[in-house]
């Protein structure tokens, strides 16, 4: 008896053949999933370890990352009120002290600056006809400005009329503790007035004086004995 195949029955039959190296691949394949995948459920619970353990002192590192940064704050508070006692004091020469008063809310600081003379509190922006929140307002731009990334802002201050308050015989005090801050910060410091140039000629490094007139603004520097012997 004579059997006989087609060709399809034979190519069948070489497949199936073939078909256990093809589970065979498929089965390593799976494995190495199911291994990649207990790796990764093992980094999981690694991880969720660790952000339980940061969860059971997250109120702890809070609290602690809170009380320095006010600490800090009151450090760079207290310069604040230092300094700025000693500018009203030299520009002034009157008794008066700074003080700045700092309140937490909302995980922010509100600061509220009062003025102390002889123990009793005077009012900032009425005292001396204005003169003290202008001697103020200029330290506290300063201590603000350098706070600030210097690869991105340039130390740059002007001061627009800083001391139209000031009797002119205290001009010259302020322009002396400008300058003195403004060497011992890094600072550039750019002051317009309307006082008589001469107030300025012994601390500014230089003095140009601007004219209205029909033609237009006339520009002109300012030459002054002490720039001279310098």
């Amino acid at each position: 008896m004579t059997e006989t195949f087609s060709s399809s029955e034979s190519s069948n039959s070489q497949q199936e053949l073939r078909s256990p190296k093809a589970l065979q691949r498929r089965c390593w394949e799976l494995d190495a999933v199911r291994k990649q995948k207990f790796k990764e459920a093992a980094q999981l619970s690694d991880q969720m370890q660790e952000t339980e353990q940061y969860l059971a002192i997250s109120e702890e590192v809070t609290e602690a990352l809170e009380t320095l940064s006010s600490k800090l704050f009151e450090q760079q508070l207290a310069l604040i009120q230092e300094k700025l006692t000693i500018a009203l004091q030299e520009v002034l020469e009157q008794p008066l002290k700074l003080n700045a008063v700092a309140e937490w809310k909302r995980n922010g600081a509100s600061v509220e600056f009062q003025i102390e003379r002889d123990g009793n509190l005077e009012d900032i922006i009425r005292g001396q006809g204005g003169s003290v929140a202008n001697i103020l307002s200029v330290g506290l731009r300063m201590f603000a400005l350098m706070t600030l990334d210097e690869s991105e802002h340039r130390r740059v201050l002007v001061l627009d009329e800083q001391d139209c308050w000031l009797r002119p015989d205290l001009v010259p005090r302020l322009v002396k503790i400008i300058h003195e801050a403004g060497e011992a910060l890094g600072f550039q410091i750019i002051m317009i007035s309307h006082h008589d140039p001469t107030m300025f000629e012994r601390y500014a490094d230089c003095i140009y004086q601007f004219t209205p007139s029909a033609e237009g603004v006339q520009v002109q520097r300012i030459e002054t004995d002490w720039q001279m012997s310098d």
